[in-house]
Formats: C-alpha cells, sequence, structure tokens
C-alpha cells in the first residue's frame, strides 16, 4: 500500500451481524463519491465492538489497496440487539398505537405495549424488558388523566435507570414531571403523539428518541470508544435507513424499503396513500411507517425464518435446511449456504410486507354490507428498494421483492403499479446519517446506489 487516499467522511455502520464501513470524498469539489466499503463480522460476542470496526477499516484499505485517511467518522448502530423501548397508553388503537408508530419511526425495536393503567404483571413485564428508553402517554389533550398520572407513579416506582418520554396529555404534564423527577429518572417532555381524535404527532416523539439514544444510550461493549472516533450522532440503524427514505420520498415520491438484516427485517413506507382509501380508514396513519419484525433476523432469528419455510419450499430448492443451519455463518461462504439464503430472504420479505401492509376488510350488519380499510395504504408507491446485506448481494433480489408484492391481491393494500431498486452500494443507512449534514451530497450518492437519476 504505497498510495494514500483521503476520505471526506467514513460512515460506520455496526450492525447485530456486520459491521461496514463505507468511505466517501469529492465533497468540497460538488462531486462526492463512494469510494468503497469494508466489511467484518460484528464483535460484541468478543465484548468489544471496536474489534469489528477496525477489522472493517482494516478491509476497506485492502479494497482500495491504500493507506486511508478520513477528516471525520460518523455512525449507525444496530449492535447489542436495538433499542430497546416499551410503550404505555391508554386506549390501544389512539395514543398506545401513536406512541409505537413513533418509537419505530424513530429506530426502536417496541418489545413491550400496553394500554389502560398498567397491570401488577405489566410491571414485571418491563422490568424483564429492561428497556433503553420508556415512552409514557396516554389521552388526548385536555381529556383523561388520571391513567397518565397513575402510570408515571407506577414507572417511578420501577428500580430502572432508563429515561422516560412522556408524550401525552398536556393537562398533566405538570403532575408527571413532578413524578417521574422525583424518583431520579431522567425525563423528557414532547407533544403529544395523539392530541386529537384521529390525528396523530409523532415526528417531535421520533426526534427525542434518538436524542436520547444518542446522550444516554450505549448499546454495546466498546461503543464508548467508539463514540471518541464519530464527529456527529451514532443513530439507531433503523431510524438512519427512515431518514434515507424520507429524503428520497422529497425527489422520488411514494416509496417502499425494505431492509433484510441479521436480527430482523424492517419495513419502511413513505406515502400517503389513494384518497379513495383514506375516507375507507377507520384510523389515521402516519405518512413515515416503520415496522420492524424481530424474529425475521437472517442470522441472529434465522431458525425463527426456518420455521415459516414449508418442507416442500425447501425440497424445491435441493436444501437440507437443518442441516446447513447447523454452524449457520455470518456471511455464507458456500453455494448451498447462498440457496439457502436465497431462501430464508424471500420468506422474510413476503412475511414482513404481509405483517407491513393494510387491508381492506367487508362488514355486515343489519344495513347490509360496509367497507372499512385497516393499515398502511400501499397502493399508490412508485418505488420498491431493497437494502440490507441479502437485498445486495443476492443476484436475483429484484425477483424476490417483485414476487412477495402480489399486485393481484383484492383485500391486501399493496403497490399496483412500481419498478424494484436495489441499493447496490449497501449504504442507504449510512447515507442517511449522511443526509443529516451533507443531504445533496447523500442524495446525490443514493441516486447513484439505486442506478437513478433526479
Amino acid at each position: 500500500m504505497n498510495r494514500s487516499l483521503v476520505a471526506d467522511v467514513l460512515v460506520a455502520e455496526i450492525g447485530s451481524t456486520t459491521t461496514v464501513v463505507n468511505a466517501f470524498a469529492g465533497f468540497a469539489e460538488g462531486e462526492p463519491r463512494f469510494l468503497g466499503q469494508g466489511v467484518a463480522p460484528t464483535s460484541v460476542l468478543e465484548g468489544d465492538v471496536m474489534v469489528g470496526l477496525e477489522q472493517a477499516v482494516r478491509d476497506l484499505k485492502c479494497v482500495l489497496g491504500t493507506n486511508l485517511t478520513w477528516k471525520r467518522m460518523l455512525a449507525t448502530s444496530s449492535a447489542a440487539g436495538g433499542l430497546r423501548m416499551t410503550v404505555h397508553g391508554l386506549a390501544y388503537d389512539m395514543t398506545a398505537r401513536a406512541a409505537r408508530e413513533a418509537a419505530l419511526g424513530a429506530g426502536a425495536i417496541v418489545k413491550l405495549v400496553t394500554s389502560g393503567e398498567l397491570a401488577a404483571q405489566n410491571l414485571r413485564e418491563i422490568m424483564d424488558t429492561a428497556p433503553n428508553i420508556i415512552l409514557l402517554a396516554g389521552g388526548v389533550d385536555y381529556g383523561e388523566r388520571a391513567t397518565a398520572i397513575a402510570n408515571a407513579g407506577k414507572i417511578a416506582s420501577l428500580p430502572l435507570a432508563a429515561p422516560v418520554i412522556y408524550a401525552g396529555n398536556i393537562a398533566c404534564r405538570q403532575e408527571v414531571a413532578e413524578i417521574i423527577k422525583a424518583s431520579g429518572k431522567h425525563l423528557f417532555m414532547v407533544d403529544n403523539v395523539y392530541p386529537r381524535i384521529d390525528e396523530l404527532c409523532i415526528e417531535p416523539t421520533r426526534t427525542v428518541i434518538q436524542q436520547v439514544f444518542e446522550e444516554h444510550i450505549v448499546h454495546a461493549p466498546g461503543m464508548e470508544r467508539i463514540r471518541e472516533m464519530v464527529q456527529g450522532s451514532i443513530l439507531p440503524t433503523p431510524g438512519a435507513v427512515m431518514k434515507a427514505a424520507e429524503a428520497l420520498h422529497e425527489q422520488l415520491g411514494d416509496l417502499l424499503v425494505v431492509d433484510v438484516g441479521g436480527a430482523t427485517t424492517d419495513v419502511h413506507s413513505v406515502t400517503q396513500g389513494s384518497e379513495e382509501l383514506a375516507r375507507l380508514l377507520v384510523s389515521p396513519e402516519p405518512k413515515a411507517k416503520r415496522t420492524v419484525e424481530g424474529d425475521l433476523g437472517v442470522y441472529v432469528n434465522v431458525r425463527h425464518i426456518a420455521d415459516l419455510v414449508k418442507p416442500h419450499e425447501a425440497e424445491k430448492e435441493g436444501i437440507d435446511l437443518p442441516r446447513v443451519l447447523d454452524g449457520w455463518p455470518p456471511i455464507p461462504t458456500t453455494p448451498e449456504q447462498y440457496r439457502a439464503l436465497t431462501l430464508l430472504t424471500r420468506k422474510a420479505v413476503e412475511t414482513a410486507l404481509e405483517r407491513h401492509v393494510g387491508r381492506i376488510k367487508h362488514l355486515y350488519g343489519p344495513f347490509g354490507r360496509s367497507t372499512i380499510a385497516q393499515g398502511k395504504d400501499l397502493t399508490e408507491v412508485r418505488w420498491v428498494i431493497g437494502t440490507g446485506g441479502p437485498l445486495t448481494r443476492l443476484t436475483n433480489a429484484a425477483a424476490i421483492l417483485k414476487a412477495a408484492l402480489r399486485v393481484t391481491a383484492r383485500q391486501e393494500m399493496y403497490p399496483k403499479n412500481f419498478q424494484v431498486l436495489i441499493d447496490r452500494d449497501y449504504n442507504l443507512g449510512v447515507l442517511g446519517v449522511l443526509s443529516q449534514e451533507y443531504k445533496r451530497e447523500a442524495l446525490l450518492l443514493m441516486q447513484r446506489s439505486l442506478g437513478v437519476e433526479v
């Protein structure tokens, strides 16, 4: 390595399975370019995620064939299980659901959702979950107050150090604040996620969740050392992908992003849906929605996906799945492992999309049949983007996505007329981080990775 190269920015994505480092340059000239990428297994099990980051940087230098230096580093992280949250509201279909949408959109993994006053069993479940953040909501503004106040007292009594975000009825903010602060817990107050009937206000909560993550959360051993290297925010990786999706939406229009990872499969959609179906919705949906499927990871949770694979599906591909999964590696190396990864990825994508998409239902009553819509309307989506390790590396990723989006489905509100794009450089999440400070450059790099021009 006799040459020397200076990158403007390195962005590290410290995932549950792999750590990926991306290098970018050309910012000063107004022509940003992607230099290359280094990959290594994430080293949580070794007790220090810094080991994996250093290996990924070495791999990047080998790929580039140079003694690489850089001006600054940014990062995303979902190592050690991601950002665990519990969410507590008044009525599930109202404030609890709105709070959950805010948490998922920010990149959290919601481990528990409760509605109504917390029972003893709920408190035990919160303790077992050991959340990184507790989100407390409840009631429309100036509506019912007692539940939020009672829940604040019960959460304050728990021997947990997790910070609390209050995003409920503004009429009892002062009482909730006094209760939580008296317990010594960090408290963040934001606008009500459900201020009025059929109105969501989740963006302020999303912003604060990411702030709390940055200021108060250490995901995995060694993160303190990584913070010393990073000049800027460390975002939860799913939150970074959502930022990329929202930035792309400004240029491309309605879109859907499917991100298959080692621990989860996440689906992000940015669309208002059709006006026709909006009139049938029984409850509001956020424009930018994320669902996370914690049982659909192709490494950490691979056996959960394998349980969903029917025997004839594996036989059709000539795969002895139990045998292949014995000693399943973070990164497949053999042809048989790649065939198994293709099958598992297809099942993860199909299942995650089925859980994300909304549905049309027919109800029958004394006045005949009525039609309602529940969940996310994807019918106006024009771009479907695949990202994450498997969907950026498998040669048939576009076909997997097309097959999973059943355009002939009548009850499910799948996209009807769309084009599939693949994040060929596997950097959509890191470009979401980059977009916070270098939006123009990040958008240009996203377009190149996706193979589109605006």
